[in-house]
């Protein structure tokens, strides 16, 4: 596997504080990669500074192999960052948002491909005010391909959706991946991660405290005597709930 971003002991301080503290991991071409942790664990932090929009203290960090330190503009142009549904101009269509950003980025852009990649061909003429929850958050992960990146980073994509539309983001993501494109994501879901994730790095206190794969975490704490206090089914809630009412994306 080649590695397409490499962390070597990453410090970020502030002042006498400490927010990441000596880190290191590898994010592999063609996977995703989840950054977990509690709020205030430093995920937030590390994953700005790999984007290029925070400092840090000390520390290396190579991206599609290039050096942070000396080639952050080259960075910019691999990688595509959610931005959050705050920041779009609410009074623009869809179709001109994506001529804005790719003017941003001097690309040559077919909204209508776009847009059918995160099934929005049909809002293509509607304002981003408009769009119902779901669908901002598949047309904010629609803008980080803009650029044809080979990393995107989706910072929280699903929080606040219901589970269709959850669950619905969750293959759109899948599909970006199979075409090749890197993924790094933070959520506080944790079925999420399971369902996502080809490997994960769970944060706290600034520091990596394990990284693997999903199923071997889980198999590692099964295996260490523990036991859940509540028989484990076969389904859960939400798949009760997606049963009953269908999988089908509700938009409006």
């Amino acid at each position: 596997m080649n590695t397409i971003i490499s962390v070597k002991d990453l410090v970020k301080n502030y002042g006498a504080f400490h927010a990441v503290k000596g880190i290191s991991f590898d994010v592999y071409e063609g996977e995703i990669f989840g950054l977990l942790g509690p709020n205030g664990a430093g995920k937030s932090t590390t994953l700005e500074i790999i984007e290029t929009l925070r400092q840090k203290t000390s520390g290396q960090i190579t991206v599609c192999g290039l050096d942070l330190d000396k080639e952050a503009d080259a960075i910019k142009k691999q990688i595509g960052v959610q931005l959050q549904t705050s920041g779009y101009y609410p009074g623009l269509t869809l179709v001109e948002l994506i001529n804005l950003f790719g003017g941003l980025y001097n690309e040559d852009v077919n909204p209508t491909e776009l847009l059918q990649l995160v099934n929005l061909t049909d809002k293509a003429k509607n304002k981003f005010k408009e769009l119902s929850g779901g669908q901002k958050q598949r047309f904010s992960i629609a803008t980080t391909l803009i650029n044809k990146p080979k990393i995107i980073f989706l910072d929280e994509p699903t929080t606040g959706l219901d589970p269709q539309a959850r669950r619905n983001l969750w293959e759109l993501i899948k599909n970006i991946r199979a075409k090749g494109t890197t993924v790094i994501i933070t959520t506080h879901y944790m079925d999420e991660a399971e369902q996502l994730c080809d490997r994960i790095a769970i944060m706290d206190e600034g520091k990596i405290i394990s990284l693997d794969s999903p199923d071997k975490m889980i198999d590692d704490l099964v295996s260490s005597g523990f036991e859940r206090t509540k028989q484990v089914k076969s389904a859960n809630l939400e798949d009760v709930f997606i049963h009953l009412t269908g999988k089908e994306m509700r938009d409006e």
